[in-house]
Order: C-alpha cells, then structure tokens, then sequence
C-alpha cells in the first residue's frame, strides 16, 4: 500500500508570543519616552521638567479611552496567539491518525477520531467527511464532501475573523480619538490666548500638552494593532488553507487506496500483451 509522506510542522507559539510581547514592550516603552526627550531644553536647566506620566495625567479623561483601546488591543492580541495555534487547528497526531483511517478506507472510523477531536481540523472531517459517498466510486461523493467543507468554513471562520477584526477596528478609531484630543487641546490654547491676550506659557501648557499627548498616544496604539491584525490574519488565513489541504490529502489516500488495483492493473495505451 501506497504511504504518503508526512509533513511535521512545528508549532511555533510560544516563540511568537515571546517576540511579539517583547515587541509591544518596546514600542510602548521607546514611543512614550520620545516626546519626554525631544521636549528637554538642555539651554534651562532651572525650568522643572515634565514627564511623560506627568503629561498623561494633565490629559486627564480623553486619555481614557485611549488606554482602554490599549488594554483591549493587548487582551486581543494574546488572546488571537492563543487561539491561531497549529495544535488547536490541525495537530500533527490528528492528521497521521486520519490518515492510517483513509489509506485503509476506513472512513466511520476516520469520522468517529475527528468527532472526538475539538480541534478545526478534526470539526470540519467530522463535518465533511459523512458525505464520503462508498458507492459512488468515480470519486466518492468529493464534490458534495467539498461542498460541505466549504459551509463549514463559512460558518466557522466567523468567531476567529470577528477577534482579528476587532484589532483593525481599533487601529483605526485609536489615531481619530487622538485628533480630537489634539484639536481640543489646541481649542484650549487659543481660548487661552484670546481671553488672556499675551498669556503666560505654563498657562497654554496644559493645552498644548492635551494636544500632543493624545496625538502621540493614539498613534502608539494604532501602529500594533494594524501591524497585528495584519499578521495575524495572514496566518489564520494559511491554517485555513491547511486544514483544506489536509482534507483533500485524506480523499486521496482513500481512493488511491480503494482503487490501487484498477490502478496497477491498467495497461498503457497502446501496449499489445
């Protein structure tokens, strides 16, 4: 009997969610202190300066929202690693054990290890897979087994699209809630100015620092999460198409395996015995 070689796959979770944690740390860590260095003024050293935390706290409640844009942007990205992992969609054991079903064509007992099997993989065989047609054996009933793939997909990509989605959502929401605390803030400013007319510049630092803060803050939010969601739909979107590829992998042991006879057996065209 034919064996189709095994792919082995690696996961690789927990090396991604180190890096990209570290990278999250980085940028928040670099990002926020920039604006603290770039306002030093080395020529007044008897001027007390402001840090960033200090600059946050003046923000005061349009900070808010941008913090808990973060917090959320953070929980989805772990939470996404989590979830968009090669064992919760199609572990290696699950996928040899198929297999050794199909290559003998025993398909109940192939669907009776999916069924028992919570990963994306064993659901969708478990799906697909009572469509396998014995009777029909041009093909087995592939397109109507395909077909039932492709609902399960549909049906079952929502949950995970839904969690990637919502990264886009808040790296475009982020930079507008810190264009409005900046045109806030420099509302303040000219208030400020016209009310006061030559007003004092600790006076307008309030303001100003309303408007810089929560530009800088909306964008330190942004950046990760359209990075994010990027990345992380680009790999749910590869264990997808690797679970299909599995799926398609398993029809064709089975029917190579029920018709290796009529396979060997068939003489070239042309030959004379």
């Amino acid at each position: 009997m034919i064996q189709s070689p095994l792919k082995l796959r690696q996961p690789f979770l927990s090396k991604n969610i180190l890096f990209f944690t570290a990278l999250l740390a980085f940028l928040f860590v670099f990002i926020y202190s920039a604006p603290e260095l770039l306002a030093q003024e080395a020529a007044d050293e008897e001027v007390k300066k402001q840090t960033m935390l200090d600059n946050v706290l003046n923000a005061g409640l349009w900070m808010v929202p941008l913090i808990l844009a973060s917090v959320a942007m953070i929980g989805f990205v772990v939470y996404n690693f989590i979830e968009l992992n090669q064992n919760k969609f199609n572990p290696v054991e699950l996928k040899a054990g198929l297999l050794d079903h199909m290559q003998n064509v025993r398909v109940r007992s192939a669907i009776e290890m999916a069924s028992g099997h919570p990963s994306y993989l064993g659901r969708m065989v478990a799906a697909s897979l009572p469509q396998f047609d014995a009777t029909n054996t041009e093909d087995f009933g592939r397109e109507d087994v395909d077909d039932a793939v492709a609902e399960f997909t549909i049906s079952n990509n929502k949950r995970y699209l839904t969690n990637i989605g919502y990264l886009g959502v808040i790296g475009q929401i982020a930079p507008m809630l810190g264009l409005l605390g900046t045109v806030v803030g420099m509302m303040g400013a000219f208030n400020t100015l016209a009310a006061e007319g030559q007003a004092d510049p600790s006076t307008l630092a309030g303001d100003i620092g309303l408007a810089m803060v929560t530009t800088a803050s909306g964008l330190i939010v942004a950046i990760p999460s359209i990075f994010f969601f990027f990345f992380q739909r680009n790999r749910f979107n590869r264990l997808v198409a690797d679970c299909h590829q599995d799926v398609s992998e398993l029809l064709d042991a089975s029917y190579e395996a029920a018709n290796a006879d009529q396979i060997m057996a068939k003489v070239p065209e042309g030959f004379q015995a």
